[in-house]
């Protein structure tokens, strides 16, 4: 019953703050508002992500109280979103927040895991003997990369309505029964609290969106989600256990692969915003937004149920 009442708690604080933080990001001029390469056609508040940290976070501290893996959650994911406010107001003024000193600070941020102790600590083979353990270095920087990835990864793939909560939710619940079935009780109380959490703001984003998550949820739910699968799945994978994170995240893991060699092979930079996407392209190619986020979602359902697959084999 804990996981039920987890879920709920962060469904109902996201459903019941969503408005108060729309209504503040409107009377503020807090919003995202339509250019060339926007979708949307009318500014839209971009405060959800503040919602959906609370969630999260209440959710998890009522049923773990002061766990170091929720300490770790709230340290990173308390800089995250000031991060991504800060981007978020430079957007609602039409400028640009500066790409170096925002990927700086999400490398520091990267390692806040490595520094509360939750790290990828090696591979093995088939048997749990074989293990071959990093050197702590390695550790913390195989860590920080696989972190610092995600936390670009979710926000790349934010850019239609309801496309990246959605996916959340889907990657969360993933890795809650994966936990469960590797008995990671704590891992999987924060997993669902953060499905819950998705799956309420999924209410207000969803096509036609009330509201975005802008940088700060996006940055929140990526390092989230890869704080979790490290200590819920990866501390000390098999090489065929590695498969469950990457299939479960699979969408934004595949969209970034995607984009990147699209803009390596035209030529472009890796970080600058454009419309090569998948999104993007399933759009272009005649789906409506509906069509496109429903069509990610079954992809990244199969993902999903693939990774539960391959960790119920390795029993």
């Amino acid at each position: 019953m804990t996981y039920l009442y987890a879920l709920a708690v962060a469904f109902i604080t996201v459903m019941a703050l969503v408005p108060v933080v729309r209504a503040a990001a409107l009377r503020l001029g807090f919003v995202d508002r339509p250019t060339g390469r926007k979708i949307h056609s009318k500014p839209i508040p971009l405060s959800g992500g503040v919602a959906i940290f609370a969630g999260v976070i209440l959710s998890s501290f009522l049923f773990l109280g002061s766990h170091p893996l929720l300490r770790t959650i709230v340290t990173g994911g308390a800089i995250l979103v000031a991060i991504g406010l800060l981007d978020d107001s430079f957007k609602s003024r039409g400028r640009d927040f500066p790409v170096w000193p925002r990927l700086l600070l999400y490398i520091a941020v990267s390692f806040i895991p490595v520094w509360h102790g939750i790290t990828i600590q090696g591979v093995s083979s088939p048997s749990p003997a074989a293990m071959i353990l990093f050197p702590p270095v390695i550790s913390a920087i195989v860590t920080a990369v696989w972190v610092f990835a995600l936390i670009n990864m979710v926000n790349f793939i934010d850019g239609i309505d309801g496309l990246a909560s959605g996916v959340c939710v889907i990657s969360s619940l993933t890795i809650f029964f994966a936990s469960l079935i590797e008995s990671q009780q704590v891992t999987a109380v924060v997993a669902i609290a953060l499905a819950g959490s998705c799956l309420a703001f999924l209410a207000y984003n969803f096509h036609p969106a009330r509201i975005f998550m802008g940088d700060a949820g996006a940055t929140f739910l990526g390092y989230t989600l890869a704080v979790i699968a490290v200590d819920g799945t990866l501390k000390g994978a098999t090489f065929l256990s590695l498969s469950v994170p990457l299939l479960a995240l699979g969408v934004p893991i595949l969209d970034t692969v995607i984009v990147f060699t699209r803009r390596i092979l035209e030529g472009k930079g890796l970080h600058r915003a454009d419309n090569l996407h998948t999104h993007h392209s399933l759009m272009k190619w005649g789906l409506t937004q509906v069509q496109t986020v429903s069509f990610l979602y079954l992809i990244a359902a199969v993902f999903s149920l693939l990774s539960i697959v391959v960790l119920l084999m390795l029993r």
